[in-house]
């Protein structure tokens, strides 16, 4: 239900979404994360879940600063289920076509439980040319 970056001061509802012909479609509200429902959920002890926001060039969205969170960060999910606490364990800008390269890697349901927080990035005054990429794991105790 919500989504807190201490670091970098956000606090994000969250909301159940899908894809659009194989895209993950975000909540228009740049405010807003989507949690893409076909993955894990949060506190899942398998798979990836997936939280991804739009990014605004002129600010305004949750994840605009995404880029800025550093290996070791928390990261804490507040879900039906309870509260999940994770650390950030890599934080990747990649390119459109690199990250389709590895999107079964990174999106992987059968591996360990894992978060990944998902963003647009570099804009070059028309469309974003890259993706940022957190990948966390949950910490023990939760």
């Amino acid at each position: 239900t919500r989504l807190r970056l201490p670091t970098l001061g956000v606090v994000a509802p969250v909301d159940p979404v899908g894809t659009r012909r194989d895209v993950l479609v975000p909540p228009a509200d740049p405010a807003r994360v989507g949690w893409w429902g076909e993955g894990a959920a949060p506190g899942a002890v398998r798979g990836r879940a997936l939280l991804a926001g739009h990014t605004v060039h002129s600010g305004g969205g949750a994840l605009d600063d995404l880029e800025q969170l550093t290996r070791g960060d928390r990261v804490v999910v507040d879900s039906e289920g309870g509260r999940t606490r994770y650390r950030v364990t890599s934080v990747e800008v990649l390119g459109k076509g690199e990250l389709a390269r590895r999107a079964q890697r990174l999106f992987d349901q059968d591996g360990p439980a894992r978060l990944v927080l998902l963003t647009c990035e570099d804009w070059d005054g028309t469309a974003y040319r890259s993706n940022v990429v957190v990948l966390a794991e949950p910490l023990q105790g939760r």
